[in-house]
Parts: C-alpha cells; structure tokens; sequence
C-alpha cells in the first residue's frame, strides 16, 4: 500500500506542476495588450497609446492588414517589432485597408511579430484586419503590471521628428509611443504595460480650456476610446495592474496659449478632482498601489505648488486603511528637446531611468 501511496503522491505533483506551468505560459494565436476593441475573425482596433497585437508565424515573410479608422479619414502610425528587434514604424494611409510586408532577416524557423499603434487614442484608430502568415501559437507569461494615466508627455507625443521634421507635417507625425517613458521602462524592467493617456488633458482643466469646451481625464477615463462618446464601449478595468502611475498636472499648470482667457490656477479643484479620481480608480482595482508624480516641465513657484498639491492628495487618504499608502514620485526638471516643448526619445529614455528603480522597488515588496 505505501508505495501506491507514493506513486500517486508524486501524481498529483506532476499534475499540480503541469497546471501551474499551463497557468503561467498560456498560448494563444493572437495576443492584445492595451486599449483595444477585440472584433469578430480576429481583428481588433488598437485605440490607445502602445496598444498592440502580437503573434508568432513560420516562414521567411508574411503581410499584415491595417486600416486608419476615424470619423475623418487622415493617416496614422504603427511601430513594427520583429523577434525582439524594433524594426521602425509603417505609415497607414487614409482608405481602404492596405497590406504591409514583413520581411524576416534571421534563420530562425519561428518568429514574433508585434504590432504596437503609435499613436495615440485622439489621433484615430488602427484596425489590424488580418496577416497571411503561417500562425502557431503564441506563449505568454504572467507578468506583474503597471498603468501609466498621463498627458502628451505620457503619451510619447511630439517626441519623435526623424522621419517629419517638427515645423513640418501633422501632430501624429511627431509620436513614438514605443519609447516613451512607460513602455521603455516596463520592458526595462520586465512588466506589462497599460496606457491611459491624452495629449493636452488635465485633471481639472485642459492645456488652453477651462473645462468648458473640452473633457478632462476624468471624464474620458472609463471610456474604452478615451473619449465622452456614448456609443463607444465602456473601458472594462479588467487589466487589474499592480501599480497605477498618476502624472497629471502639466496642463492643469499650463498659462494656455496665451490668447484664450485663462484662469489663476485652482489648487482646491485639482485637489479635489484629483481625490475623486483615485477613489474611482480604487472601486475598480482595490488591490492596486497608486503612485502620482509631479511633471519634469514645471519649474519655479508652480513646482513648489504642484508638490503641495500632490502632498495634500496623498494625505487626503492618511488613514485609509483599506487601500495601499499613495506613493509620490518626483522627476528631476527638464529642459526638453523634442517637438513644441516636449521631451524627445532620448529625454524619456532620461525619464524611464530615473522612474523605474521606484517602481521595481515597489513591486518587489508586494
């Protein structure tokens, strides 16, 4: 009887083990990361900032389909990265869908091909409506998690002029969400990533609009478009991150462009938003730890200010016991380099390096 009971003892461990392999590399034939809208046949629309696609083929080259979608047609981006290696960035033209090869350079039998949209959310919408490759199944790993709720300078806006100088082109021209602060720095340190983020939003106010005209973030937060149309899907919280990242104020700051009215900033009202907004963010990730920053582009008195506001958020929650202590990062100030004003890649390759020894530490005491 004692060596049956071994034998099926050491059963079950095989078996627990083979579970808990399965749980933490699943397969699928299509991996969506991001803000997206999952259509039927799979395709998806990849809305947000850094939203992506992912999957593994055979064979030396594939296609893949994309289309520019928005209530107005004009083009957009997508950035390509092939077995690991950023391989640049594919303009989508307005129209029709249109097909894109994808030439393989390495001997290697299978490869990945990720798809991220390098735009973000208010620059339109990328459809991937398909790709003739050889698919195989695609492993993934549980990883830990961080949201990143930001401006234009979260969403690696104004960034990038290599390809279109900066007085010249649209805004999306100047965009590389890949290397962003955010996504650099979750590579960096081997998490997955969300973005939520709007160029010229704020958490009271806009860049240059008192709340009169345009949403703010907490308005277009829980749409899954981040935008306040209806007919759009709500955003379903089901990425559940780990830490949530907080770096809103920049434009709330911000004089506007110095012809619209604008009012003395309001330190009450961001406040208060500000508490609102995080209580909405922990009814629907409970376990989250949140972190909020200050912005490396203001400087002077609005930098001694911004910091007392962001103290007086945090303390907002002192005795909340039910949540994890809020945690205040801050940036070192910065002269930026890039597009009317904002950091260009190298200054958030500087961004990323300063951010994420923080947010490692962070995660490793969870």
């Amino acid at each position: 009887m004692f060596p049956k009971k071994i034998a099926v003892l050491i059963l079950f461990l095989l078996i627990s083990a083979f579970s808990n392999a399965q749980t933490q590399n699943a397969t699928k034939i299509f991996l969506y990361q991001g803000r997206v809208d999952k259509l039927q046949n799979d395709q998806v629309i990849l809305i947000g900032t850094a939203s992506s696609v992912a999957f593994n083929f055979t064979g030396n080259e594939c296609s893949i389909s994309l289309q520019s979608v928005d209530a107005y047609e004009h083009h957009n981006y997508v950035q390509l990265v092939l077995d690991g290696k950023y391989i640049g960035k594919i303009k989508v033209e307005k129209g029709a869908v249109q097909s894109f090869p994808v030439k393989v350079t390495s001997n290697k039998k299978e490869h990945q091909l990720e798809i991220y949209k390098n735009t973000e959310a208010q620059s339109g919408n990328v459809l991937f409506a398909g790709t003739t490759a050889k698919l195989i199944p695609i492993a993934f790993k549980k990883k830990k998690k961080i949201e990143f709720i930001g401006d234009s300078i979260t969403c690696g806006a104004a960034s990038d002029p290599s390809d279109v100088p900066c007085d010249k082109g649209e805004y999306m021209d100047h965009h590389n969400s890949y290397y962003a602060y955010g996504p650099t720095l979750s590579r960096a340190i081997g998490v997955d990533y969300l973005m939520s983020c709007v160029s010229g939003i704020g958490m009271y106010r806009n860049w240059n609009d008192e709340h009169k005209d345009e949403a703010i973030m907490p308005d277009v937060y829980p749409n899954l478009y981040l935008t306040k149309d209806n007919s759009k899907p709500k955003y379903d919280f089901a990425f559940q991150p780990n830490i949530i990242s907080i770096a809103l104020g920049t434009n709330d700051f911000s004089g506007g462009d110095g012809k619209k009215e604008r009012l003395t900033f309001n330190p009450e009202k961001y406040v208060s938003n500000y508490i609102d907004f995080i209580k909405m963010l922990y009814k629907h990730n409970p376990n989250v730890q949140i972190v909020i920053t200050n912005s490396p582009m203001v400087g002077g008195d609005r930098a001694l200010v911004f910091e007392d506001c962001l103290d007086k958020v945090k303390n907002a929650f002192a005795n909340d016991i039910a949540h994890k202590p809020i945690q205040i990062f801050k940036f070192k100030p910065m002269t930026p380099n890039g597009c009317s004003g904002h950091p260009d890649v190298a200054d958030h390759k500087v961004l990323a390096n300063e951010y994420a020894p923080f947010l490692k530490k962070l995660l490793n005491e969870k």
